[in-house]
């Protein structure tokens, strides 16, 4: 038996942080939102049940493989490429070994949630193997606190809906916890208008949160003032997404990005500010940064007639251009 599985990673339109518990429960209003579409950018899983006590691991990111003689070597192994993956064997403690081979195609510190997607492949394959079939809040449940053991900081979990089951999922926050609306909007209208582009500098998203976790808890008002203006445009772009008024994004994603830089200095770089006068010069709409920040990938949002020059102007000065469609329907 062979078991395969791709998720997808997910693009942030709007509310990113505000799925950090407790950041959501912080501010006067009762709920907040958060935004994400599912992109194909992908990562795949293949896990191969063995017949003995033998583990195989290949992490083809890292050009890493390993043989170990059994679960608990590899367990004890304290190579740094094997860190989220011990925690998810760790969790299902198989009884035989096995043969795992990891891939993902998104740029390390890419900001499009790539460990995420991978935490969601991991848990699906295992989850076939072991016969446990896990619903989708179970499965964001259980991939956050497993990422949270590995980075030893506060994680959000808007990064794992999307990676789940693809859409454009408007994930609401409150005391019961997330949930997930998921919409399928028209991808091909999507894609002529968005340009994903890596800025060449790899983001730490658990730097950026935790330090405004930190001074939410403190009660610094200028951070709770921002995080209030993040959560205010992000319940005017999931109704732009419910109703399909795409040509109101723009300046929401501009709006944001004056109050994450309120939110958190790190937010933005020397190379996301080059990058974003180019584009703009080139005849963008708006920049919209991915994830927490302080770099990564960045999505440029342009109309169709103007794609070509926004190309040009990306890799006239020397940043890659990532080749993402989005995935609103489930990948063959």
């Amino acid at each position: 038996m062979k078991i395969s599985i791709t998720s997808p990673t997910r693009v942030d339109l709007a509310g990113g942080t505000l799925d950090c518990w407790p950041l959501f429960l912080l501010l006067p209003r009762r709920r907040c939102q958060t935004v994400n579409l599912s992109i194909d950018i992908n990562t795949n899983v293949e896990l191969v049940p063995g017949k003995d006590s033998v583990v195989h691991v290949a992490i083809s990111d890292y050009n890493y493989s390993k043989t170990f003689n059994n679960l608990d070597e590899l367990l004890q192994c304290n190579d740094k490429a094997l860190v989220l993956i011990k925690e998810h064997v760790a969790f299902w403690m198989p009884q035989t070994g096995f043969t795992l081979t990891t891939q993902s195609q998104s740029p390390v510190g890419g900001g499009l949630g790539g460990s995420s997607s991978l935490s969601i492949s991991l848990l699906k394959a295992f989850s076939k193997w072991q016969e446990r079939p896990l619903e989708i809040n179970k499965l964001v449940y259980l991939a956050h606190n497993i990422e949270a053991r590995v980075l030893q900081t506060p994680t959000g979990t808007q990064d794992y809906f999307p990676a789940a089951e693809p859409g454009l999922h408007i994930i609401d926050y409150s005391v019961e916890g997330p949930e997930s609306e998921i919409l399928k909007p028209d991808a091909t209208y999507l894609q002529e208008r968005m340009v994903l582009v890596y800025t060449g500098v790899p983001h730490h998203s658990g730097i950026n949160n935790w330090q405004v976790i930190k001074e939410s808890i403190a009660r610094n008002q200028n951070t709770l003032s921002a995080l209030e203006e993040v959560a205010d445009i992000a319940d005017q772009v999931a109704q732009v997404c419910r109703q399909g008024q795409w040509n109101e994004l723009a300046p929401l994603f501009e709006r944001e990005f004056q109050a994450r830089v309120r939110l958190s200095a790190g937010f933005s770089s020397p190379e996301i500010e080059q990058l974003r006068g180019h584009v703009l010069q080139a005849g963008a709409k708006a920049v919209k940064i991915c994830g927490a920040g302080g770099g990564g990938c960045v999505m440029i949002w342009t109309e169709p007639d103007r794609r070509s020059e926004v190309l040009q102007a990306c890799q006239k000065n020397n940043f890659q251009v990532l080749d993402a469609k989005p995935v609103v329907r489930p990948q063959e």
